[in-house]
């Protein structure tokens, strides 16, 4: 039987979270199952010294891709011999697939952020302003900007990440990048047409954290996203609601990736609604 595995680095005294309570476990099993595919996603505690070894593993034991997650997802690109386009510009790997005799590197964060909001609109040539600079902002930068983003504002309490993402987008796409730096409350500028947050303010369980934005320059004819999906309705997301914003939650994006490894290791377009459905109950939404 061919298995998909979710790699996760080793923590002292701890555990691997039991299929049955961790969210994307539960959605891809749940799939898996729906679709009648033989395969299983199951979760390997895997520490950094022993990635060489596990990936070796994988191969020998016939396994049809892995998901790698922090700190493994920039470790584990030398062990492989190939990384897609997005991969590669993004320097992160979050899924790797058999293709023929190749381990290839791929990376599906940016793709499942881009899969929510074209269900909303198309982002080519579009004014957009993300809030981060961090693993998932940098891999929505990338997927944004090679699908024709027009202008992407970067804005980071750091600095020199901030000013990374800005320098790997202009050198390497057709999009125009611009750095500002969040050192007080950010003004949004009114020709903005998409708003994303990147950063994990207001994750679980720290939901009563706020952006650091003027809200009142949150526009009606805004599209507000937010990469969260626990809760799904965070801080951002109310607010945007409240001003009559179209908007996009953190859920959408975790199921679309999904669905896109999915696609990567078997072939198989496989209901994302299954997903969707199993993940609520996980979280209790």
């Amino acid at each position: 039987m061919s298995k998909a595995i979710d790699f996760l680095p080793a923590i002292t005294g701890s555990f691997a979270q039991p299929a049955a309570e961790n969210p994307t476990v539960a959605m891809i099993e749940a799939a898996y199952q729906h679709h009648g595919l033989h395969l299983r996603y199951l979760n390997c505690e895997v520490s950094h010294e022993n990635l060489k070894a596990a990936i070796e593993g994988a191969k020998a034991m016939g396994w049809t891709g892995f998901n790698c997650s922090i700190p493994h997802k920039i470790a584990v690109i030398p062990h492989l011999d190939g990384l897609g386009e997005s991969a590669q510009l993004i320097g992160a790997v979050n899924t790797v697939v058999k293709s023929g005799e190749k381990w290839i590197g791929e990376n599906t964060d940016g793709k499942g952020f881009l899969k929510a909001l074209r269900t909303v609109t198309d982002p080519k040539g579009k004014k957009i302003t993300l809030f981060g600079a961090g693993g998932a902002a940098r891999a929505i930068g990338v997927e944004l900007a090679l699908a024709g983003a027009g202008n992407i504002t970067i804005v980071n309490i750091t600095k020199e990440k901030g000013n990374e993402l800005v320098d790997l987008l202009n050198q390497n796409t057709e999009t125009k990048a611009v750095f500002h730096h969040w050192n007080r409350t950010y003004v949004i500028d009114p020709a903005t047409e998409i708003v994303i947050n990147a950063t994990s303010v207001g994750l679980f369980p720290k939901v009563e954290e706020h952006l650091n934005i003027n809200f009142d320059s949150l526009g009606p004819d805004m599209i507000i996203t937010d990469v969260i999906p626990n809760p799904p309705e965070t801080h951002f997301i109310k607010i945007a609601r409240s001003k009559g914003c179209q908007f996009i939650n953190g859920l959408q994006m975790l199921v679309n990736q999904g669905v896109i490894a999915i696609k990567y290791w078997t072939g198989e377009d496989v209901d994302q609604e299954v997903m969707l459905s199993t993940l609520k109950e996980v979280l209790n939404i």
